[in-house]
């Protein structure tokens, strides 16, 4: 038989709703459309990320310092490497030049030559570049909450600012990071007015770079930091513009492209189930073919073609439904990850995933396939009253080669190689477990004794009778119940730790710049407007770390290749304070706090969690850089710091006689009692504050935190929207298993009821052999769940393992009643065939 004859034989067979073959494609379709989805729009932000780098980040390279601006060689330094455009960034308060409303802002200074790359653009207008004079551009929210427009003036430190024009998009917004307030862009000429700017003020200059083609942005940062070891500059090149959105959108791909690949593991054995059924239900028409003179080559080209139009089909539609599905994806991170909420078309992404999903029906459906080929038409014709036991060998070869493709396409694809085949192992580690606990729970119902009760008795029978299909139903059940164990572990950790990360209490408002010698004033400024309400102010210095170990051989931060990521204090400047005594929420786990007064060598005390990362020891130094100085101090304590306090929680806290001659301001919180938590009050202390001290900033903490929440909310909505593509996938292979075992259960119904038996007993015996089969598997799905579900929330996201224990119970119990309600549901077609019928096809 040739193949065209075959194709005419196997297309009289299909119609255009794929009867039989559906769970083949629901399969097909959920799986494939996960993988184009989530490939596609992750290949479109590291794309964009890449193209936008330059103007993300304002230049090729960016160089910046906190609490001082560069020095003359530095900037000399900087001039010899290109075009530099100066730039400065530092919390602020704008408020009405008439009227009391006042808004927390970031008050960005550029230069002449800003942006380097991009370009601004302004509500009405097409472009613009740097302000001039006393003009400044605002951003929509600053319009909005001091209702100001374009040609009204307002006032930012002693500036008195003209608005001219909204911010509709800043090329650099991206790459500046968050925020505590919208932004307000100056000139150089409008900050000096400010008079914000002062010894020890909470800024940050930054110098962009734009370099000459042959220049490489790494080369040229390495060896600036070289030349300037102590200098304190953080720096930045265009291919790593936000360092942490790269990180986030590389972990967050690597989650939900593992996520679809479980779903497409699941959906394989969907597959394997369909086509079993499918092929089952068909037994008689192999045998016709065979009788005719069908050879098995025969059939397994008419059949194989049947197989390879469904899941052509279903490949396509999940291909259509991936592409169609990113607009709605992309709309819903707008604002946090750089994606236009549009139609994206990656070719090499879809190619990848029809790959995987013709790669996956191929070999999934093999066995059952081989199967029906090599099976004698007399032994078909038999297979109602007699089953037939399948020999492992048939589909060894196939299953095989299929999976080592798969494996091959998954490694070599993968941006972390290693990644992907510790999740494939650990896959193929779940399939030979779960098939082991099937030949186990095979064997133990031969062995146990039977049970009194006749359903019992029927129903353990029925998980080791000749033809039971006990180990298909296991590795199906024990897959998709661990399944929802995973995601519901999964998901109640990402919540516990975004609502630990962002707690519902917290200070009311928190102020920068808070001048030392006019602390007292704002504590009475504070009392007057809010009686009792509790106020807290530290010293506040920012610096960097540029060296540590024992004092003989310290290890320079500008020396290490790279920085580990828990070692993140080492990144840049962080802020730095002293204290006598130890701060709340604080608690000292090894070594001894300084004495009030104490005079002696510096010492330092270190968050003990930074230290074990980097091995440090009591009695080992610590440096760093503070306006351009280096200082260095000894370790005399570790503590241990509750970072869900959202106070004044410092990685370094020094001895005051380390820090308190370097000029700096205060930091304060101020936390409102219950009752004066009213606009009136929150007006008063926001118009006290700018009046009397203009060059402090105050941020008001329930905007920021309600952001957060935003943000992080949108992380887990993606998430939940890749856990339940695995879900549905979960629920055919459930809907597969008890289909692929439907013929058996017709036949043994009808002998049942022929015999007496009442459909009410019928079911009850299906039901108790679902019911023995779940709980055997709730223990082993929960374990096998959560070990996944830990490995991918402490090593893959780095979070804390922080499961909710009520839900994921919840979870497994529902999942147990979806596998019961699925069995009953299977179940009425099968108590709706009349016995007659049934044993007339024997």
């Amino acid at each position: 038989m040739t193949w065209g004859t075959a194709w005419a034989l196997a297309r009289r067979g299909l119609d255009w709703r794929f009867r039989g073959l559906r769970l083949l494609l629901a399969c097909l379709v959920l799986g494939t459309a996960a993988l184009s989805a989530i490939g596609t729009l992750t290949g479109a932000i590291e794309r964009e990320l890449v193209a936008r780098g330059r103007v993300m980040l304002g230049g090729d390279v960016e160089l910046s310092l906190a609490g001082r601006a560069a020095s003359g060689p530095e900037r000399a330094a900087m001039d010899r490497l290109g075009t530099v455009s100066a730039g400065l960034r530092l919390q602020a308060m704008a408020r009405q030049v008439q009227g009391d409303a006042a808004t927390p802002v970031e008050l960005k200074a550029v230069d002449a030559r800003w942006p380097l790359y991009g370009a601004l653009k302004l509500e009405g207008r097409s472009s613009a570049g740097a302000p001039q004079g006393m003009a400044a551009w605002i951003a929509p929210g600053v319009a909005d909450r001091l209702e100001v427009k374009t040609g009204d003036r307002l006032q930012v430190g002693n500036a008195v600012l003209t608005v001219a024009g909204v911010i509709a998009d800043e090329p650099d917004r991206l790459g500046e990071g968050f925020a505590l307030g919208p932004t307000v862009i100056v000139s150089q000429e409008a900050l000096a007015a400010s008079g914000l700017v002062q010894t020890g003020s909470m800024a940050r200059w930054k110098y962009r770079l734009r370099l000459p083609a042959q220049a490489e942005p790494a080369t040229v940062a390495d060896a600036f930091k070289a030349q300037f070891p102590d200098g304190g500059f953080g720096t930045r090149t265009r291919d790593r513009a936000s360092p942490g959105l790269d990180r986030f959108v590389s972990r967050m791909g690597q989650f939900l492209t593992l996520v679809a690949l479980a779903a497409l593991s699941i959906a394989g054995i969907g597959i394997g189930n369909g086509v079993s059924s499918y092929l089952e239900a068909r037994r008689g028409s192999i045998a016709t073919l065979k009788i005719l003179g069908a050879t098995s080559a025969d059939v397994a080209r008419i059949f194989l073609l049947q197989i390879a139009a469904a899941s052509a089909a279903g490949i396509a539609i999940g291909l259509a439904i991936g592409v169609g599905s990113t607009p709605l994806i992309a709309r819903a991170l707008q604002g946090l990850l750089p994606v236009e909420a549009g139609f994206v078309f990656d070719a090499s992404a879809l190619a990848l995933a029809a790959a995987y999903g013709a790669l996956i029906a191929l070999t999934f459906a093999a066995p059952p396939l081989l199967a029906a080929r090599e099976t004698p038409a007399m032994a078909l014709m038999r297979a109602g009253v007699s089953r037939g036991t399948r020999r492992w060998r048939t589909g060894a070869v196939p299953v095989v080669l299929g999976l080592g493709g798969i494996a091959a396409l998954a490694i070599g694809t993968s941006p972390q190689p290693l990644l992907a085949a510790g999740f494939l192992g650990g896959s193929a580690a779940l399939f030979g477990l779960l098939w082991l606990v099937g030949w186990g729970v095979t064997r133990a119902a031969a062995r146990l004794p039977a049970p009194r009760r006749p359903l019992l008795r029927m129903a353990l029978r029925n998980l080791h009778r000749p033809g039971a299909q006990t180990g298909a139903l296991v590795l199906a059940l024990g897959f998709a119940l661990s399944a929802f164990v995973l995601l519901a572990a999964v998901e109640t950790s990402l919540d516990a730790n975004i609502a630990r990360s962002v707690p519902a209490r917290a200070p009311d408002y928190f102020v920068l710049d808070l001048p030392k010698a006019r602390e007292g004033e704002f504590r009475a400024l504070v009392d007057r407007a809010a009686p009792g309400a509790q106020v807290r102010a530290v010293p506040a210095l920012r610096g960097a770390i540029t060296a540590f170990g024992p004092a003989d051989r310290m290890t320079r931060v500008a020396d290490l290749v790279s920085i580990p990521d828990d070692a993140w204090a080492l990144k840049g400047d962080r802020g730095l304070t002293y204290a006598d005594a130890v701060p709340e929420g604080n608690v000292v786990t090894a070594g001894q706090w300084w004495p009030k007064d104490y005079a002696g060598p510096p010492l330092v005390s270190v968050d003990e969690t930074l230290a074990q990362v980097l091995g440090l020891r009591l009695g080992d130094r610590i440096s760093i850089t503070l306006l351009g100085v280096e200082r260095s101090a000894t370790i005399a304590s570790f503590r241990r710091i509750d970072w869900e306090t959202m106070g004044f929680n410092y990685v370094l806290v020094f001895s005051p006689n380390a820090l308190a001659d370097a000029p700096h301001n205060l930091a304060a919180t101020i936390e409102l009692p219950a009752g004066a938590k009213t606009a009136p009050v929150r007006r008063a202390i926001l118009s006290g504050l700018v009046r009397a001290l203009p060059s402090s900033s105050v941020i008001e903490v329930g905007p920021v935190l309600s952001q957060a929440r935003d943000i992080l909310s949108q992380m887990g909505t993606a998430v939940l929207a890749a856990a339940s593509v695995a879900v549905l996938a979960g629920m055919a292979v459930l809907a597969g298993a008890i289909a692929a075992a439907r013929e058996a259960r017709s036949y043994d119904s009808a002998v049942l009821r022929v015999l007496g038996a009442g459909s009410r007993q019928v079911l009850g015996v299906l039901l108790a052999e679902y019911a023995l089969l779940c709980a055997v598997l709730a223990a082993l799905s929960l374990a096998l769940g959560l070990g996944v579900a830990w490995g991918v929330v402490t090593q893959l996201f780095e979070f804390d393992w922080l499961p909710g224990w009520g839900r994921i119970a919840g979870v497994l119990t529902a999942g147990i009643a979806l596998v019961l309600a699925l069995a009953l549901g299977g179940s009425a077609a099968v108590l709706r065939t009349r016995p007659a019928r049934v044993l007339r096809e024997l």
